[in-house]
């Protein structure tokens, strides 16, 4: 891919930034990504060393329409990616949910969206990348070749194999429109049913479905929310303002729920209000949404509030002055068979009070062996976002353990990053195990960064 000269030279002089800071860092310090944003929900330990310089390395590089390729710097985040292709027709094959997710970020820690029942997981559209290893090379990984081990061992590394600093990747053709059908269900198991069926067809009732996620409500609530590409003019719906999204899908008719958006706002339509996170800061109340700033209503606003309440233990203060115990966190994404979703979607509604869920079905083309899913079986993802009510005898994690237990009972897999608490053997057993043990003596033999182990469960 040919890049402008000036753009592929602003690119080597980052990288070589990235390098030097990297050489500097003493080989005892801890090593971490100097970035103003994050959409990781661990707890990691504080410090004060000096973070890797990637402020220069937030650009796409190059797009190339006739190819249908982009080259991009590993911290371009997925909005500015966007803007950069949507001109020229262009997508993105998987464009996880929040603006400020990084292309390095989906890649290493895995991403997931509505068209995940046919192009699979973010790191699946990769072609190429050029990583700075834990060795402190930088090497280009491709699926053949010298490095084809680390290129695929690299996604849900999150940074402990090393950090992509150019990532070379498929885009696809998109519409200006998007025509949606929300399709309500009384039961899960219909829905489920439903789903499989259309990931298998990709239509629904004779009607092609290019994008495919749903919504559960209640037990006897639920939708689908089927997506087809058109270039058809019309009215559009806008839900960056006074409409909120989520609650626009509901709806108590046996037929479908017709809408439409424009395919940037389909893209982003999670964003205005962190899918429904934003009720938790009073955005969704009519009244305070008329006053909240158009600016704000995005998710990196709200990860900001998060971080501070993170900080000052606000929500803890405000249960203790009612005389509640702190709540527990469970902020999670879990992948399950098809066949097992809705046992596992009822479990969950029987046992944690969190309400609504995301699901988005997948279906993984090859062997990533950190996250092992069956190439070709359709799983799907299942996002809870919230808080419960914390037991004080029981232990620490009482509600995430018990997710775990029942996600890997299921034959599951769950998204590392928020809190996780297996224990070492499990977690090897689950995440790559000897396979992440050989790229870790390969692609960083002094240990410079943290292992998997130490930086996901005991977050450090």
């Amino acid at each position: 891919m040919k890049a402008p000269t000036d753009a592929r030279a602003r690119h080597d002089a980052a990288v070589g930034r990235l390098a030097a800071s990297y050489a500097a860092i003493p080989l005892d310090a801890p090593v971490r990504l100097a970035k103003k944003t994050s959409n990781l929900f661990r707890a990691r330990a504080r410090t004060d060393a000096p973070g890797l310089d990637v402020a220069l390395l937030d650009q796409v590089i190059a797009v190339d329409a006739q190819a249908r390729t982009a080259d991009v710097q590993g911290m371009c985040t997925y909005e500015h990616l966007v803007e950069a292709t949507l001109p020229h027709g262009l997508a993105p094959l998987v464009v996880p949910q929040l603006k400020t997710i990084t292309l390095g970020g989906a890649v290493t820690g895995l991403g997931i969206e509505s068209t995940s029942f046919r192009s699979g997981l973010p790191h699946e559209s990769v072609l190429e990348m050029d990583i700075l290893t834990g060795a402190g090379e930088i090497v280009t990984a491709r699926p053949e070749g010298e490095h084809a081990d680390l290129f695929h061992g690299f996604p849900n590394s999150y940074g402990t194999l090393g950090y992509a600093t150019r990532l070379r990747i498929a885009l696809e053709p998109v519409d200006p429109f998007v025509a949606l059908r929300h399709v309500r269900f009384h039961d899960v198991e219909s829905l489920v049913a439903t789903m499989g069926r259309i990931c298998d067809a990709g239509e629904h009732e004779g009607e092609r479905v290019d994008y495919l996620d749903g919504v559960v409500f209640s037990a006897t609530e639920s939708y689908l929310t089927l997506g087809r590409k058109t270039a058809q003019p019309g009215p559009v719906s806008d839900y960056t303002g006074q409409q909120v999204y989520y609650r626009s899908i509901q709806h108590d008719s046996p037929l479908p729920k017709v809408d439409r958006l424009t395919i940037h706002d389909y893209l982003w339509r999670w964003d205005t209000d962190w899918f429904w996170c934003s009720r938790a800061f009073g955005a969704q109340n009519p009244r305070v949404r008329r006053l909240w700033p158009r600016r704000y209503r995005r998710s990196s606003f709200y990860w900001k509030l998060i971080a501070l309440d993170h900080r000052f233990d606000v929500a803890d203060r405000l249960e203790a002055r009612k005389g509640r115990p702190p709540r527990e966190r469970v902020v999670q994404d879990i992948e399950v068979p098809l066949g097992r979703t809705a046992e596992f979607v009822h479990w969950f509604l029987r046992e944690i009070p969190i309400e609504p869920i995301w699901l988005c079905p997948v279906r993984s083309k090859d062997q990533w062996p950190l996250y092992p899913l069956k190439p070709g079986q359709t799983y799907v993802n299942v996002g809870f976002w919230s808080s419960v009510p914390r037991d004080p005898a029981e232990p620490d994690g009482a509600a995430n353990r018990l997710i775990e237990e029942q996600v890997t009972a299921l034959d599951g897999h769950k998204s590392l990053y928020s809190d996780a608490y297996y224990d070492e053997a499990q977690f090897w057993r689950l995440y790559g195990g000897d396979t992440y043990a050989d790229l870790k003596r390969r692609y960083d033999p002094k240990s410079r960064l943290l292992d998997l182990y130490s930086k996901a469960v005991q977050r450090k």
